[in-house]
């Protein structure tokens, strides 16, 4: 089994999420910020962390980016949050996480999760020379940068949906509204009616979005537009 690190704000959080991978048969070391998790990182030396990005001294994103810059990020990383967006998932995952997990986490996403974040090939390190243009140090400098395998996001109210975040934003978030509103559309039986009620969007906005992601209506007109 594993050695895991959660670092969240919530002691509640903390103290369920231990529960659950403590049951899986797990090693879990608690942080509750920044600070406490250098020191966890550094002394537990985790396969796995699960990072929340709000909290009080330094949010989770620039602890992610202090770890990938530092070359610190030899463990996969899985963020946590209950304020997610796609902005800030692709955010995450562009600096190093292996995942996102949209917060209420239910047990079967944080089960999966984990189980695929501890499958994941350790992420490399690539060092980059620097060369002294004088010619009589050949080699200055020594930089050193972690390499990440793609990246994967969790998110959203499909519990088991994984989006492949290594696109153009604009790509990555085409695909994420079209599983959202083909969702929409299989909860509510193909009902335009239900779905723009629930989505928030008039019925025309609705049609014309759908057509532009390229979902199929078929369904939607069996059940009632």
């Amino acid at each position: 089994m594993a050695s895991i690190l959660v670092v969240d704000d919530e002691l509640g959080i903390r103290a369920l999420l231990s529960e659950i991978l403590t049951d899986e048969g797990h090693t879990v070391e608690l942080a509750e910020n920044a600070g406490q998790a250098r020191a966890a990182r550094e002394r537990a030396r985790p396969d796995l962390v699960l990072l929340d990005i709000w909290m009080p001294d330094v949010d989770g994103i620039t602890l992610l980016k202090e770890w990938g810059s530092g070359a610190l990020l030899t463990m996969p990383v899985i963020m946590m949050s209950g304020h997610g967006t796609i902005d800030t998932a692709v955010e995450a995952t562009r600096n190093g996480a292996v995942a996102f997990l949209e917060k209420p986490i239910t047990l079967q996403k944080l089960l999966s999760a984990v189980a695929q974040g501890l499958a994941r090939p350790v992420p490399r390190v690539a060092t980059i020379l620097t060369v002294d243009s004088s010619g009589s140090d050949p080699v200055v400098a020594a930089d050193v940068v972690t390499v990440m395998p793609p990246l994967a996001m969790v998110i959203g109210p499909q519990s088991e949906q994984t989006f492949d975040l290594n696109r153009p934003l604009r790509e990555a978030r085409d695909v994420f509204e079209k599983s959202y509103f083909e969702f929409h559309l299989a909860q509510e039986s193909g009902s335009m009616t239900r779905v723009a009620e629930k989505t928030g969007l008039e019925r025309t906005h609705l049609y014309r979005k759908l057509k532009q992601l390229g979902v199929d209506l078929s369904r939607s007109k069996r059940g009632g537009l």
